[in-house]
């Protein structure tokens, strides 16, 4: 075990660099992930490959991210942050290498899965050192910004990728990100600090299987859902494969001295009910991520930068207003920011549902930045409460399962939105365009629902919160031993 003095909270330049450094990585996998959405029509025509089979480009980097993030928690008790952050950093450099160069389909494949590995360690390891690391008092804005870092990369790969890909091909999406990554790394290095002991801790090979199986066949069966459709045989099997997989790593992992994952954080249900509205507003970001940009293309004949651009103006007002919502938690406690943050996400989807595709595109755009109002101040927030109901110990497993539930949610949510419209275009082939109209309705619609149903959650989980900690008095308020 490594030890050295107790370990001082400070909000100074070099952790503000730390947090960017490892932030750049975690931005650099969500932007690629949705700008390459927009490289579909050409990688297919490059490499003669058909839809299903250049879905893996996101399906495979989704699987490594389901099977990395869950061990997060074993990675940090068991590593130091900077040797995390070095691994991550190079893997990562050296999938989006890979992918720049690939002359077949097969190795840009490769390379998305090795990017995969090294944002499937950055993410959770930035959420980590702002808990470990950042002043209490400045915990609700220090978990703001680094949601934020992550939070405006679905809105900025559209338009990056659409005008990059117009201007000079696929591939630039990736050389683009190499000086990013360089420079990253070159800070992290310089600039992270530990902050808490490391000792060895046993990995459990069934563990890991059981739930990276289990996620596996979740990921691929929405993917699938879309193509084969929601009620088709290989759809139902993997998803009643997935729901086995999992209960049987939530009963191996509650019997084991050494879990991979310490499912008891679910028993807390102020952590339970976050998770859950994170994920539903999560799924609904995404799939809103997906949806406009399509219905722009699709139903009103909008280039690939020009639809991608229409997500901008949400972006930017939820990079104003996502740290002011976490210092609103450290004045005011968490229960009105997520409260108010609640009511815009329904409000947004009931314009959405009654009026969003009766006009232009430019309207969805308008009705749009309504959402990073709901981000900007109940996202991070929930996930700020969630964690602080969680005991000291229990802390690197809660950001693990954060994490990588964000991830699976995300991923349905994009999949049911997709599999909405390609039911309605499936219903009139003859008339593509009002059939993704009728398609984008009924999605909305649906995400109303997911919407209401978060806020409920989202007002149960807040029920007894305290207002603003006093300093010495926050449940986190310990000095960390190295």
């Amino acid at each position: 075990m490594s030890a050295s003095p107790a370990f001082e909270r400070r909000l100074d330049v070099r952790f503000l660099i730390a947090v960017v450094a490892i932030g750049v990585m975690s931005f650099a996998g969500v932007v690629v992930e949705t700008a390459m959405n927009i490289a579909f029509p050409a990688l297919m025509r490059e490499f003669d490959v058909a839809t299903s089979t250049v879905q893996w480009i996101t399906t495979g980097y989704l699987l490594v991210l389901a099977a990395i993030m869950p061990i997060s928690s074993l990675l940090n008790r068991r590593f130091r942050t900077r040797t995390l952050f070095v691994f991550a950093g190079v893997a990562f450099l050296l999938g989006t290498l890979l992918c720049a160069l690939a002359p077949g389909f097969v190795l840009l494949v490769g390379g998305r899965l090795i990017q995969g590995v090294g944002a499937g360690i950055a993410l959770p390891l930035m959420f980590n050192l702002v808990l470990e690391q950042a002043p209490l008092d400045r915990l609700g804005m220090m978990m703001g910004i680094a949601t934020l870092i992550t939070a405006i990369a679905p809105a900025v790969g559209p338009s990056l990728g659409g005008f990059l890909i117009g201007a000079y091909g696929w591939r630039s999406v990736f050389w683009c990100l190499v000086p990013f990554l360089l420079i990253s790394l070159a800070l992290g290095i310089a600039t992270i600090r530990q902050s808490h002991p490391t000792a060895p801790a046993p990995f459990s090979p069934l563990q890991f299987v059981l739930l990276a199986s289990g996620f596996t066949a979740l990921v691929i069966a929405t993917s699938s859902a879309s193509t084969a459709g929601v009620t088709s045989p290989r759809v139902l099997g993997l998803l009643a494969l997935a729901v086995a997989l999992v209960a049987a790593f939530c009963l191996v992992s509650a019997r084991s001295r050494t879990p991979l994952l310490r499912i008891g954080i679910f028993r807390r249900p102020v952590f339970t009910l976050s998770v859950l509205y994170v994920v539903l507003i999560q799924a609904t970001v995404l799939a809103l991520g997906y949806l406009i940009p399509y219905y722009a293309q699709v139903a009103g004949s909008m280039d690939s930068f020009s639809a991608g651009c229409l997500l901008l103006p949400g972006c930017i007002v939820g990079a104003c207003l996502t740290p002011f919502g976490g210092r609103v938690l450290d004045a005011l406690g968490p229960a009105r920011p997520i409260r108010i943050g609640a009511v815009f996400g329904v409000a947004t989807m009931v314009l959405f549902a009654l009026i969003g595709t009766a006009g232009s595109a430019t309207r969805m755009a308008w009705i749009y930045i309504l959402l990073p109002i709901c981000q900007g101040l109940s996202v991070s927030n929930s996930m700020t409460h969630g964690l602080r109901s969680l005991p000291d110990s229990l802390q690197a497993d809660g950001n693990a399962a954060f994490n990588t539930i964000q991830q699976l949610g995300g991923a349905i949510g994009t999949a049911v939105a997709a599999t909405i419209v390609a039911m309605a275009q499936a219903a009139r082939p003859d008339a593509v365009a009002a059939a993704t109209v009728d398609g984008t309705r009924t999605a909305m619609w649906v995400f109303l629902g997911v919407v209401a149903v978060a806020a409920l959650l989202a007002g149960i989980a807040t029920a007894r919160a305290p207002h603003a900690h006093k300093p010495g008095t926050h449940p986190l308020h310990r000095n960390r031993h190295l």
